[in-house]
């Protein structure tokens, strides 16, 4: 966003009599055709949807994007490869890695030793995904979920790879997935945050990457489409509370002479990102009742906590994270975001993926029952993914019961339920070294695309003016909506 633009845009001569033909003789066709012709499916929120959108009838209302930020190993979790023990402790085939770049975090070791995942698999519920023991609740959930085994990422390491994942792109500065969605539908409760985000708490022995904010920023967007992120310790957002001494009334006196300030500032200056400060402020002030309605869990049934494991009341627990995003999407959030560290395992990794399992099994496939038993897993998409995957070879000591696996961007496992797509399916498949695609190719610019699509967004459509050029979540190229995973 660009002050000085907007502010040329905004107020010169010039542009009004550029667009005044149009804008008059849109008035004129929203007249005759009546007056919520063009009005905006959620115009009753804090921002409505743009004109025209969705595009199209969505079959998801709302996301909720499960990231599992370090990169689960597609091996060990989803991509069962059991010829894979007569490989044990062999050189990885050079026809198999064809000359593919590594990370030179193993391309300066002498072997690239096949290792087999040391743990059982079995194929689950009528539609026979197949899942490890490391996830017996996921089971449970497999007619549910359409497994996409095939995508993969332009990225090799975790910071390009993760900002890639959530906007599109390797180079900082772009919009998230979230941001978009909320610039181009808008917000459906005046209450809360049309865009929120979690980054709950992990096992302590993880090997965790950092998280940036970049990952729910809005980039170039105004920055009202910014994710809000709510802590897991103290206060879900600093100073929701009001200090001692100062009670709503007073809180509502200062904010209106603040607003008026502001005001008269937009009428100098024109720069829209007054206005978006004056409306962040009474979100705010709203939130000072709403959010802690939202985080008060007295009003759920021993049943659903139950459901959700023994830390969904914990403070900061991705189980709890799990369930108030359930709250939320119910009081009109349009995006939900949670990512969970500590993924990252290119050493002790039966033993650290353990961990994060026990963390992320249960309260997920908690998430998926919770929606459905409520109605709203039919209008609700959700996604549960790494950034990349994992190698068949292993990283340092190879053993039978200890092992590591560098990043693997060529391909890794992603998994998608409710609004949209279709239930207890399979799409794409690898080779039998989970190394290279062998059918079904899903680049993460597709997958983004079939995400705007469950949404009622045509993503070649859907675009911004930056830098010279019309921005899109998908990119440049062509990125194509995998229409054989959809309901």
């Amino acid at each position: 966003m660009n002050p000085a633009l907007e502010y040329h845009n905004e107020l010169t001569r010039r542009r009004f009599f550029e667009g005044a033909g149009l804008k008059v003789g849109g008035l004129a066709l929203s007249t005759l055709l009546g007056k919520n012709a063009f009005a905006a499916p959620s115009a009753a929120g804090v921002h409505g949807a743009l004109p025209g959108f969705p595009n199209f009838a969505p079959k998801a209302k709302r996301l909720i994007y499960l990231h599992m930020n370090g990169a689960p190993s597609q091996l060990d979790l989803f991509d069962h490869k059991p010829g894979l023990k007569d490989f044990f402790d062999k050189e990885l085939p050079e026809s198999v890695r064809n000359g593919q770049r590594i990370t030179t975090m193993t391309s300066g070791q002498s072997r690239l030793p096949v290792a087999p995942s040391k743990f059982a698999f079995e194929q689950c519920g009528k539609s026979g995904i197949w899942m490890s023991d490391l996830v017996p609740h996921m089971k449970g959930i497999a007619d549910d979920i359409t497994m996409i085994k095939s995508v993969h990422t332009d990225a090799i390491n975790h910071d390009p790879a993760c900002t890639f994942v959530m906007t599109g792109s390797e180079i900082p500065g772009k919009p998230s997935l979230g941001s978009w969605i909320s610039y181009g539908l808008g917000s459906e409760s005046n209450d809360l945050p049309a865009f929120v985000v979690f980054t709950p708490s992990f096992p302590k022995a993880s090997q965790a990457q950092a998280l940036f904010t970049r990952m729910w920023s809005s980039g170039f967007l105004p920055s009202k489409y910014d994710g809000v992120a709510l802590r897991g310790q103290g206060d879900p957002v600093l100073y929701v509370k009001n200090p001692p001494g100062v009670n709503p009334g007073d809180r509502r006196t200062m904010l209106d002479a603040l607003n008026r300030l502001n005001q008269k500032n937009f009428d100098r200056y024109g720069d829209p990102e007054t206005q978006t400060r004056i409306a962040q402020y009474e979100m705010a002030f709203r939130m000072q009742t709403s959010v802690p309605e939202l985080t008060d869990l007295s009003g759920e049934s021993k049943a659903t906590l139950d459901l959700y494991g023994p830390e969904v009341e914990k403070p900061g627990t991705y189980a709890q994270s799990a369930l108030l995003a359930r709250r939320l999407i119910e009081r009109g959030t349009r995006v939900v975001q949670i990512l969970h560290r500590g993924w990252d395992q290119h050493g002790k990794l039966p033993t650290l993926i353990k961990g994060q399992c026990m963390d992320v099994d249960q309260p997920t496939a908690a998430l998926i029952k919770d929606l459905k038993l409520r109605g709203l897993l039919e209008d609700t998409l959700v996604v549960f993914g790494g950034e990349f995957g994992r190698t068949v070879y292993s990283q340092g000591t190879l053993t039978k019961d200890n092992y590591g696996r560098d990043h693997h961007p060529r391909n890794f496992c992603m998994w998608m339920a409710g609004g949209g797509v279709k239930k207890g399916t399979n799409y794409g498949s690898t080779d039998d070294f989970s190394y290279n695609i062998a059918e079904n190719p899903v680049h993460l610019n597709d997958l983004n695309a079939t995400i705007l699509h469950c949404m009622g967004i045509d993503h070649s459509r859907f675009s911004f003016p930056f830098q010279g050029l019309e921005q899109r979540l998908t990119g440049v190229e062509d990125a194509h909506v995998v229409n054989d995973i959809l309901a």
